[in-house]
């Protein structure tokens, strides 16, 4: 089998079962395996081999939780927003108002991203693929940024709350591919969330 191929018909690969709190582990270290490739060699480090020896499990463990390199990478871009979640949660937001509060939520989310763009670029990358494991995991990723900016916008009805998170989500997710392919450079990413923050927010400040 190839290095990043899928396994041959019948392995069980991209279900979601109820896991052990072994599994859970396992899963875990692969994710943070693919976290620490990604960081050292960009998107083309990650192979699945490697990430079965730095994560200490066996190369069919992987299949069984992830049905390619894009799957895994896009779970640890979940994983990574999860984070960025919880970190919110325990130190909220700055700013006088909720357009301040979300520009400060999305500089932290873009330092972050920014102090280590290799592994960045990998996960851009790997979210923009096809691959059916990807989408279940983009759901994740817009879940968790949701989480983040409900509080902030908590003064909206949930329709307009709703719409304004899905275009900023849009507006990131462009800049981060512009970024990626090498066009534009981190500054102006943060500047165009910035603009997305103050065109769509603003008009709803308190």
């Amino acid at each position: 089998m190839a290095d990043d191929a899928l396994p041959p018909d019948g392995d069980p690969v991209g279900e979601t079962p109820d896991y052990t709190p072994e599994q859970l582990e396992r899963r875990r270290r692969l994710i943070d395996a693919a976290f620490e490739l990604g960081a050292a060699g960009g998107y083309e480090a990650v192979h699945m081999r490697d990430v079965a020896a730095t994560a200490n499990v066996a190369l069919a463990t992987i299949y069984r939780n992830f049905t390619s390199k894009d799957h895994l990478l896009a779970e640890a871009m979940s994983e990574w927003t999860g984070r960025l979640r919880d970190r919110v949660a325990q130190r909220p937001p700055k700013g006088d108002n909720p357009t301040d509060q979300m520009i400060d939520v999305l500089d932290r989310a873009c330092a972050t991203m920014a102090r280590q763009p290799k592994l960045s670029k990998a996960l851009v990358r790997a979210m923009a693929s096809p691959d059916a494991g990807v989408r279940s995991s983009g759901g994740a990723v817009r879940s968790s940024i949701a989480d983040v900016g409900d509080p902030i916008l908590a003064h909206l009805d949930a329709d307009t709350r709703a719409d304004i998170l899905a275009v900023l989500g849009h507006v990131w997710y462009s800049a981060l591919i512009t970024w990626a392919n090498g066009r534009t450079d981190f500054d102006t990413v943060a500047d165009e969330l910035h603009r997305a923050c103050r065109v769509l927010i603003s008009p709803y400040n308190p």
